[in-house]
């Protein structure tokens, strides 16, 4: 099979720490376990608006990357926030909320249904939740909060958009823009929510901080197990290439794959900015690393410097290697898949929902990279497209069109 794949510049590391025959231990079910991600499935799927997201085979992508199957999990359209963030932030802010009314009521059977109906409106109202973000996490926790009655502040760093800004406000959020990276956000949320007495909903974990960002993640399985149900089951998938971030979401979709297909998980590649490449340098370092400086790049949702404590659990002896791939890159990607370069059908993806192709493409066009990450004509690749144009000024810059007129094409 022939290799048309775009020479984009990238770093690799091959994690020393992978242990493809190890079996989903303690460490890793105190993080995501199967009833986690039950739990996670009964109430999200009550939710109004929720619909599995398709799955859709770029036919075109994989045969100019020599492989045998490329599928995308398009979240463009979830529950209308144009993001995956909407399954993790709003799941955590209902399970803070049930968990809060029935520690004042003393009833233990406070459910999903009766925030949804208002019947604790007396207590939900007088509590607060507040976040870091970069812009879709933080959309999530707003939605949740305005669905199920409480208050919401969203702390934004100084290079998240205006647009994404905007959308937060939609939600009824408060906005607060804070100095520095998204590192520093999510340090001043921590301070302000304890001297407010606030709650925190964050998707990344640290010391002291990890109930909350275990709801979270376990909002993701619900993706992940989407994405298994969608898969022809005599095609498992062979690879994973997962954007990262803080990992949470790259830890949802490995623990849920895990769990289903024990010692025949995929082979799991992450990929980040070249300028937020925490793992990179994590996995380079074995042990959580955190990377300064202001980690700019047009993969918004990707801009961090420290890894979650919690994803290093899961992600440490599961991943196969780690990816840098450059700004050029996704915005190359992100026109690929609107133009259908390939004769594929035209996909909106965002900034931070193509890092995982531009990693794929980058490693599918260097035949040392082939080898070590075991691509070949057999493989089947799953990507997770994690958002549309979640900025649309944005996505229209970097495409040279707008998100509706790729959809129209």
């Amino acid at each position: 099979m022939s290799v048309n794949s775009p020479g984009y510049p990238y770093s690799l590391c091959l994690n020393a720490l992978c242990d493809p025959d190890a079996a989903y231990g303690p460490d890793q079910a105190g993080v995501i376990s199967d009833d986690g991600y039950r739990a996670a499935m009964a109430s999200i799927g009550t939710w109004p608006g929720y619909n599995p997201t398709p799955l859709v085979r770029l036919d075109g992508v994989a045969a100019a990357a020599g492989i045998g199957a490329v599928y995308y999990k398009d979240e463009s359209g979830r529950f209308g926030l144009g993001s995956f963030k909407a399954l993790g932030g709003s799941y955590a802010v209902a399970r803070l909320l049930v968990a809060r009314v029935e520690a004042e009521t003393g009833d233990t059977g406070v459910t999903v249904e009766d925030l949804l109906a208002g019947r604790h409106e007396d207590i939900v109202s007088r509590i607060t939740v507040c976040c870091a973000t970069d812009g879709n996490h933080g959309r999530s926790v707003a939605w949740g909060a305005q669905m199920f009655g409480c208050d919401c502040v969203i702390f934004i760093h100084q290079t998240v958009s205006d647009g994404r800004k905007t959308a937060i406000e939609n939600f009824g959020a408060r906005v607060i823009r804070t100095a520095g990276n998204y590192d520093d956000s999510v340090r001043e949320a921590q301070q302000t929510a304890s001297a407010e007495g606030w709650f925190v909903v964050s998707d990344t974990s640290y010391d002291g901080y990890m109930d909350v960002p275990r709801d979270v993640m376990a909002g993701y399985t619900v993706m992940a197990q989407e994405t298994i149900d969608q898969l022809p089951p005599e095609q498992p998938a062979t690879h994973l290439f997962l954007q990262t971030g803080v990992g949470g979401m790259a830890a949802a979709i490995v623990a849920r794959f895990w769990q289903v297909f024990e010692g025949r998980r995929p082979r799991t590649v992450l990929v980040d900015p070249e300028h937020a490449a925490c793992w990179v340098a994590s996995l380079t370092a074995g042990r959580p690393t955190a990377i300064d400086g202001d980690l700019d790049t047009i993969m918004a949702g990707l801009a961090c410097g420290e890894v979650s404590l919690l994803a290093w659990k899961i992600l440490a002896p599961a991943v196969s290697a780690a990816m840098a791939v450059s700004d050029d890159a996704a915005a190359d990607c992100m026109s690929l898949l609107a133009d259908g370069r390939f004769g594929d059908g035209p996909l909106v993806a965002g900034e931070s929902a193509v890092a995982g192709l531009a990693g794929l493409l980058a490693a599918a066009g260097d035949t040392d990279a082939r080898a070590k990450l075991g691509l070949d004509e057999n493989s089947r690749v799953v990507l997770f497209g994690t958002e549309g144009d979640t900025d649309p000024d944005v996505y229209a810059r970097i495409v040279g069109r707008s998100a509706a007129a790729v959809r129209g094409a």
